[in-house]
């Protein structure tokens, strides 16, 4: 395990609640940027803490405008110390299908492009960024998504620069996650929260 990881892991877990008893740590970046990977590995280090996936969450007519289905469905049953309810969205069916449920853990991830909006921020115990250029970011996207998902990325990025221009994250991120050739090395971000 990446000593950075577990140190991390400590730090969230020692900070106090900031959703009913939880505490919800926003993963957050440019697509591509190795967001899911990370969120995947500080979820191991927490002990298999769970992990809300914004694509989960988002539709192809709203890429980001989930954050109110995310409050009712995610952040007002944690906040009452209850378990959450959500649907999963299809992006093959385009439709939402099977439904997750959330245990109010102590240490719940979210992780996607715009998970440290404004809308989100005041229910966040700490908002880390992933720290890659966006144009680098979404190179390493369209590889790994391949041609067939041209079209769709070309949308995404115009929507993607939208978001950030008129919400963005990354100036108010309490960490910076830098992903090196073996792990990742975590710095101060600009909130001064760190």
């Amino acid at each position: 395990m990446d000593e950075d990881l577990t140190a991390l892991a400590g730090r969230l877990r020692a900070l106090p609640a900031s959703c009913g008893p939880v505490r919800l740590i926003a993963v957050d970046g440019h697509a591509g940027s190795g967001k899911s990977t990370f969120a995947g590995r500080l979820a191991q280090a927490l002990g298999g803490a769970p992990v809300v996936h914004a694509d989960d969450l988002a539709t192809h007519e709203e890429l980001f405008g989930w954050d109110e289905r995310f409050r009712e469905q995610v952040v007002a049953p944690l906040s009452r110390g209850e378990r959450a309810h959500y649907r999963v969205y299809d992006w093959v069916r385009r439709e939402f299908g099977e439904g997750r449920e959330l245990e109010p853990k102590p240490v719940v991830l979210i992780e996607g492009v715009g998970t440290g909006r404004r809308a989100l921020r005041p229910y966040l115990a700490c908002l880390l960024w992933m720290e890659l250029a966006r144009e680098h970011s979404w190179e390493r996207g369209q590889l790994r998504d391949g041609p067939d998902l041209s079209a769709f990325w070309d949308g995404w990025i115009r929507a993607e620069r939208r978001h950030f221009a008129g919400d963005p994250s990354r100036p108010y991120a309490d960490l910076l996650v830098h992903q090196g050739p073996v792990g990742y090395e975590v710095r101060p971000g600009q909130s001064g929260r760190s």
